[in-house]
C-alpha cells in the first residue's frame, strides 16, 4: 500500500478525497502544509499552498471555471483544476497521478482490501493462482505480486502458455540441449532458468498439455528443470504464478488438468472479478488509461464530462478493462469537443453468435455414408449449438464444449471452409 500526504486545506476543502483515496488502496496521512517531510513524500496541496509544494506534489483546485491538468515538468508539480460536477473523476486522476507504476489502477473498497491480501501474499514465496475472466487484470497483479516480493530486483517474465507452439512447449519452458531435436543448432536455457531468482508468470495455465503438466508439477516441488535431450537436472529457483481464465478445479473435474498440479499451485488463491462487480475501479482504470493515451506534449488532456462517466460506470463491461480500454481509445480519435462526452462512447452489445451459412445440401449419394463424416457434422452441430447457447463468446463456448479454445478456433475454420466450399 502507498502513503500520501494531504494537506489540512485539502481536507477541510474537499473532504471526499480522503475516503477515495483510501479505496484506492492508499494510506492517508492529514499533515500541514508547511510540516517537515522525508524526501521522498508525496503530497496533494491547495493551489493556494505552492509555497510548500515540490516536484512530486500535486496541486488542486477545485473551483475552476473548467477542468484542466498540467502533469509535473521543469521542476514544477502537476496541478489539477476541476469544478464540482468533475469531482468524481478528478479524484480518480489524483490518485492515478499519485500511483507508482508497479500498483494497478483500483477505486473500489474491494479491490483494496484484495490488494492488501496480495500484498501479504507477495512478501511469501508461496506459489500464487490468479482466477478471473479474461481482462480483469490479471498479469497486473501478477507484476504487482513480484514488485512487492523479496525478487523484485530479479526479472520478472510472463508466458502466454495458449501463444505457445504446443510442438515446441517443453523445449520453450524447460530448455533443450544442442541437436537434441531437427533444427536445435543451439542450446536454450528456457524460461523458467531464464527466470530464476525471479518470477515466471504462466498465463492460461490450463492450456497446457497433460504431458507437459507433469513436467511442471516436478519443477515445482523438486525446484529443478530437465532441458529437452539432457540426463541431468538443472537447479533453478523460480517464484512461479499461474493465471487461468477458466475454473480450473472443474479443469480438474473434466479429466483436462492434473488434480496434483492443481494443488500445487492453488497455494495462494487470489479471484479477481469482473469490472461489472467493481464499480468504483471504472474511473480509476479510465483515469489511469486516460493518462497513458492523452499526448499531452501535443495536446491538453482530455476529461470525460459527468455524464460521460455515468455512462461508463453504468456499462455492464463483458470485455471488462480491456473492451474499456477500446471505448476510451475510440472516444478520444472520434470526439468532436475538447472533452468525451456521453455521444462519444460508443459500447458495444452484447457479443453476436457466429454466423454460419451452411452449403445447400448436396444429392443423396449413391455410396454410404461414412461414419468419419457423420461424427465431424456432429462435432460441427455441437459448435454451432455452443456459440448460439452463449451469444457468440468464445470461451465460454469452449468451456461448454470441454475443449480448449484453441481446438474451437481449428473447428471454427474447419467450419468457414466447408461454408466457403
Amino acid at each position: 500500500m502507498s502513503s500520501l500526504d494531504v494537506s489540512r486545506g485539502v481536507c477541510a476543502l474537499v473532504p471526499g478525497l480522503q475516503h477515495w483515496l483510501e479505496n484506492a488502496f492508499y494510506t492517508v496521512r492529514i499533515v500541514d502544509a508547511a510540516s517537515p517531510r522525508e524526501r521522498e513524500d508525496r503530497r496533494v496541496l491547495l493551489a493556494t499552498e505552492i509555497a510548500h509544494a515540490t516536484h512530486r506534489d500535486i496541486l488542486i483546485h477545485c473551483h475552476a471555471d473548467a477542468p484542466s491538468l498540467v502533469p509535473a515538468a521543469n521542476g514544477l508539480p502537476a496541478r489539477v483544476a476541476f469544478a464540482l460536477e468533475d469531482m468524481g473523476f478528478a479524484f480518480a486522476l489524483i490518485a492515478e497521478l499519485a500511483r507508482p507504476a508497479c500498483i494497478p489502477a483500483v477505486g473500489d473498497a474491494g479491490s483494496a482490501r484484495l490488494m492488501t491480501l496480495a500484498g501479504r501474499v507477495a512478501r511469501s514465496d508461496a506459489t500464487v493462482l490468479i482466477q478471473g475472466d479474461t481482462g480483469t487484470g490479471k498479469e497486473g497483479m501478477a507484476r504487482f505480486l513480484h514488485a512487492q516480493s523479496g525478487r523484485a530486483n530479479r526479472d520478472f517474465i510472463a508466458v502466454n502458455c495458449a501463444a505457445l507452439p504446443e510442438t515446441m512447449m517443453e523445449a520453450m519452458l524447460f530448455g533443450h540441449r544442442k541437436g537434441s531435436f531437427t533444427g536445435a543448432v543451439n542450446a536454450s536455457e528456457g524460461l523458467f532458468l531464464a527466470a530464476d531468482g525471479g518470477t515466471l508468470f504462466l498465463d492460461e495455465i490450463a492450456e497446457l498439455p497433460l504431458a507437459l503438466q507433469a513436467k511442471l508439477l516436478r519443477a515445482l516441488q523438486e525446484g529443478e528443470v530437465l532441458p529437452v535431450g539432457a540426463t541431468h537436472p538443472v537447479p533453478v529457483n523460480v517464484r512461479v504464478i499461474a493465471a487461468c481464465n477458466r475454473n480450473l478445479a472443474e479443469e480438474c473435474a473434466a479429466g483436462r488438468f492434473r488434480e496434483d498440479l492443481y494443488w500445487r499451485l492453488n497455494v495462494m488463491p487470489l479471484e479477481l472479478r469482473p469490472l461489472a462487480e467493481r464499480p468504483g475501479d471504472v474511473a480509476a482504470i479510465a483515469a489511469a488509461m486516460l493518462l497513458r493515451l492523452s499526448d499531452m506534449a501535443k495536446d491538453a488532456f482530455v476529461w470525460p464530462t459527468a455524464a460521460a462517466l455515468d455512462k461508463l460506470s453504468d456499462h455492464a463491461w463483458p470485455g471488462n478493462a480491456r473492451e474499456l480500454g477500446n471505448v476510451l481509445q475510440r472516444a478520444l480519435v472520434l470526439r468532436e469537443g475538447d472533452r468525451i462526452e456521453a455521444a462519444d462512447l460508443h459500447m458495444a452489445g452484447a457479443p453476436q453468435p457466429l454466423r454460419i451459412v451452411a452449403p445447400t445440401p448436396a444429392p443423396a449419394p449413391a455410396e454410404p455414408v461414412r461414419l468419419r463424416d457423420v461424427a465431424r457434422q456432429s462435432k460441427l452441430e455441437a459448435i454451432r449449438t455452443a456459440l448460439r447457447e452463449t451469444d457468440g463468446h468464445r470461451a465460454a463456448a469452449a468451456r461448454k464444449l470441454g475443449i480448449s479454445e484453441r481446438t474451437l478456433r481449428y473447428r471454427l475454420a474447419e467450419m468457414r471452409e466447408l461454408a466457403a466450399a
